[in-house]
């Protein structure tokens, strides 16, 4: 007996007999034609899956392209564990400061100017890990300005 019959104390149903128990069990061209027909089955249901999924995807994608010379914000990847600049935890940046794009290579991947702390870093990123910054960098208003009311 096979180890499944053992263990469950019944038949297994192939895929290729997908048939319920007691019918009558196909044999030589039958088999083949049915199995064929079984097979283009799940293809199309595949598809159909497939492009309901694609179309669920694509409302939400948007393409992202930046200008050489723009300024952005590198994504730091949350991997557990891990320090990165000089923080740890939930409390660690998002986002490393503003960046300046030297050159777009590619369609997805650009070359950024890094700053000397961070020169043991590949200076190439995908545009994935790239925020476009929403901010003019020159409406900041220095600390000294602000007079704190008791």
């Amino acid at each position: 007996m096979a180890p499944f019959q053992a263990l469950y104390g019944r038949k297994c149903r192939s895929p290729i007999c997908w048939n319920e128990i007691g019918e009558t069990q196909l044999t030589g061209p039958e088999m083949v034609q049915d199995t064929t027909d079984k097979i283009a089955q799940i293809r199309n249901n595949l598809l159909t899956a497939r492009s309901r999924q694609k179309s669920y995807a694509d409302k939400r994608r948007r393409p992202l392209e930046f200008e050489v010379g723009a300024l952005v914000l590198l994504k730091v990847s949350p991997w557990k564990g891990v320090v990165r600049f000089s923080m740890k935890g939930k409390l660690a940046p998002r986002f490393v400061r503003l960046l300046k794009i030297l050159e777009r290579i590619g369609d997805v991947a650009y070359r950024l100017e890094l700053p000397q702390k961070l020169q043991g870093v590949h200076p190439v990123f995908y545009v994935s890990n790239l925020r476009k910054v929403l901010a003019d960098e020159n409406l900041h208003i220095p600390l000294d300005e602000f007079v704190l009311v008791a």
